[in-house]
């Protein structure tokens, strides 16, 4: 992990300062004299070679020094731990809608094969992966939240609605924790679109991965034998089937968390999501290279953890697995 998330920042941290363009000129200000510009640019290190800022920049980094946002004008780190909170709601929303949708379908196409049950499955599933995230939330904005009104179309609460006691910073978290009912039902009904339009791609993903997964197993002696032996359909398909299927599934859902994590910026600013995405949108545009480097850091951190306990969970559900 270490060697890796040192690749990320190197990477990142020379592609973002070979982008044209002068964050020192950015911060100032349009109308800003070119002695203030210059003064900004010695104050923020921006005339030091370049792997003089990265020196600087990674001693920062090791005492947990994000550095200071050139938009915001204050520490990165309190940017995060205000947009990272809604992001991560979004993700862990959509992927409940994934693992709920997307694997019983890939169930049902593998129990179905070559039936109409598991050609329609095969339908939704290459919909899914096909249709771009940005013109699908467009479509449900217009359909829910324009035609029938019946969903709300951007933010996290209803208006005239206060955020709960901040704990998590997640809000149906939140309302949970401190009883607050009303906030907790806004905030469901307010993750239904943006979280229904990053789940469409996963769940195409996952229930074509589910199905190949399990039409694999299916063709096993032992449960062959499971049917034989009296079995219900229902057990022997998800008990014994998914179960012996789910390594390769398991690993889809980690790298999907990851990918949902990065690449949420469309459907946060489609739906106007105070998030992550919306946040790392507005530091490119600024050439705020601090803000760009803990959004990237960040996220190569998540990837990583995720997939560590990807891995260790294996042994959770494949005990004939030996780490020792």
């Amino acid at each position: 992990m270490v060697p890796i998330l040192f690749g990320v920042t190197l990477l990142t941290f020379f592609i973002s300062n070979s982008i044209p363009g002068d964050p020192a000129r950015l911060a100032a200000g349009p109308y800003a004299k070119a002695e203030v510009v210059e003064e900004l640019r010695e104050k923020m290190g921006l005339n030091d070679p370049m792997y003089v800022q990265y020196g600087n920049y990674m001693k920062k980094l090791l005492q947990g020094d994000l550095g200071t946002s050139n938009y915001t004008h204050q520490p990165v780190m309190k940017d995060v731990k205000q947009y990272f909170p809604a992001t991560l709601e979004l993700t862990l929303f959509s992927m409940f809608i994934t693992i709920l949708i997307g694997i019983p379908i890939g169930v049902l196409s593998a129990s179905k094969k070559d039936k109409i049950a598991d050609q329609i499955s095969r339908i939704i599933a290459l919909l899914g992966v096909a249709m771009p995230a940005f013109w699908l939330g467009i479509i449900l904005l217009l359909f829910f939240y324009l035609k029938l009104g019946v969903l709300p179309g951007s933010g996290r609460l209803d208006n005239g609605l206060s955020p709960p006691t901040t704990i998590t910073g997640m809000y149906t978290v939140d309302a949970l924790l401190t009883g607050n009912w009303v906030v907790f039902k806004s905030a469901i009904i307010h993750l239904i679109l943006p979280g229904i339009t990053q789940a469409a791609v996963t769940i195409g993903m996952i229930t074509r991965m589910t199905r190949s997964s399990m039409l694999e197993v299916l063709r096993s002696d032992y449960i062959r034998t499971a049917f034989a032996k009296g079995g219900s359909e229902k057990r022997v398909l998800y008990g014994h089937a998914l179960r012996n299927g789910m390594m390769p599934i398991l690993t889809l859902l980690g790298m999907t968390f990851g990918n949902s994590l990065g690449g949420s910026v469309l459907v946060e600013s489609v739906f106007s999501w105070p998030g992550l995405g919306k946040y790392a949108v507005t530091a490119i545009t600024y050439l705020d290279f601090p803000a760009v480097m803990a959004v990237t850091l960040l996220i190569a951190v998540l990837f990583i953890t995720v997939n560590l306990i990807i891995d260790l969970l294996y042994q959770v559900i494949d005990p004939r697995l030996n780490y020792d």
